[in-house]
């Protein structure tokens, strides 16, 4: 999932620097939601394996 939102990144930077703002921005807004999606993912995991092995 980390690695879709780097993709959304970089085609928001690629379409802005072309003038594509709409473009731009709506695939900023993605990466933002798929980072914190992987965010919150992560967090839950790391707190299910440090409860598991303590």
């Amino acid at each position: 999932m980390l690695k879709w939102a780097l993709l959304f990144l970089i085609i928001a930077i690629i379409a802005g620097l072309f003038g594509f703002g709409v473009i731009a921005t709506a695939a900023a807004g993605i990466a933002r939601i798929l980072f914190f999606i992987f965010l919150i993912i992560c967090i839950v995991f790391l707190v299910l394996g440090l409860s598991i092995f303590s």
